[in-house]
């Protein structure tokens, strides 16, 4: 049975000619809006869900190849055996795995649309018992990386035309200090005697990016505050902090928050770094253009020396 199409331009409410800027923006301010530690106790689960969502149409439309990929499939997005990419493990009809061997997973994060075409699920080996390593991705929060979680998965396998087995369900332990690309084994949960690998995704998150155990944190500034100084309040994973501009910072300049980035192998933690972007307004008023005009008037500042 295909699943159910997702229109990801519309769950981030951009047009489908929308540029990458104005994807990236909307992804942003939705991820923002709906963070599920942002949300009220009782909103929790729902804001979880919507942040997922957010996060797996960003991950198509925020990727050149991938949003390609996904134009593509138009009126005939149900076939997918025109598409590389498939969820659908696959046999190779040795050692007894069948040719239509496909499984299904609950609870990684992603929708059945986007495993179906864009995830990497598959079986890795057979045998000639019949086992296969199984293997999907599964995403994981910047929060669940810091902290570290325990998520319930499911998994149901079909093939050789037969019904589909009744799903099973498994407790994961994601461990805090998890990484991109890192592989959790549950041994012995694959097809026959073969394990069940997920590898890890790190989901975007609209305040930072991820570099190792680095967090970075973009900050704009008005060149008012830039020149003067101003305390500035920011999001970190632990919390708000208040963050303190000195006179003259420049746009670039990073300001680093030590021990705020995420786990280390050793018990540590890397380090948070706020970089500066000095904005300029695009428009001023009169009274606006006047101010600037005596600034210009009484400033000795050459930033070309």
């Amino acid at each position: 049975m295909a699943p159910r199409f997702k229109d990801y331009y519309e769950t981030l409410g951009v047009p489908r000619d929308a540029p990458a800027d104005e994807v990236k923006r909307a992804f942003r301010n939705l991820a923002r809006k709906h963070h599920p530690d942002r949300a009220t106790p009782a909103n929790k689960d729902t804001a979880e869900e919507k942040f997922k969502e957010i996060n797996e149409a960003y991950e198509v439309l925020g990727d050149p190849e991938k949003r390609k990929r996904y134009e593509q499939l138009g009126a005939n997005w149900d076939r997918q055996e025109q598409f590389a990419g498939s969820s659908s493990a696959r046999g190779n009809g040795h050692g007894g795995i069948p040719d239509d061997f496909d499984f299904h997973f609950g609870g990684t994060g992603f929708s059945d649309f986007f495993e179906q075409f864009f995830g990497n699920a598959r079986a890795s080996h057979s045998t000639r018992d019949a086992s296969a390593d199984i293997e999907a991705e599964i995403m994981v929060t910047l929060e669940e990386v810091l902290r570290g979680s325990t998520r319930q998965i499911t998994l149901q396998t079909s093939g050789h035309g037969a019904r589909s087995s009744p799903p099973k369900t498994y407790q994961v332990r994601i461990p805090a200090g998890v990484h991109e690309g890192q592989r959790i084994r549950l041994a012995g949960q694959g097809r026959g005697r073969g394990d069940l690998y997920l590898r890890v995704r790190i989901a975007r998150h609209p305040d930072f990016r991820v570099e190792d155990d680095r967090l970075f944190h973009d900050l704009e500034l008005a060149p008012w505050e830039a020149v003067l100084g101003i305390t500035v309040r920011i999001h970190t994973l632990d919390g708000k902090v208040d963050l303190r501009i000195k006179p003259g910072t420049q746009s670039g300049q990073q300001l680093r928050l030590t021990g705020l980035g995420l786990p280390r192998a050793d018990g540590t933690r890397g380090d948070l770094h706020v970089v500066i972007s000095v904005e300029v307004p695009t428009s001023v008023n009169g009274r606006e253009r006047e101010l600037w005009e005596e600034l210009a008037k009484a400033s000795h500042f050459n930033p070309r020396g």
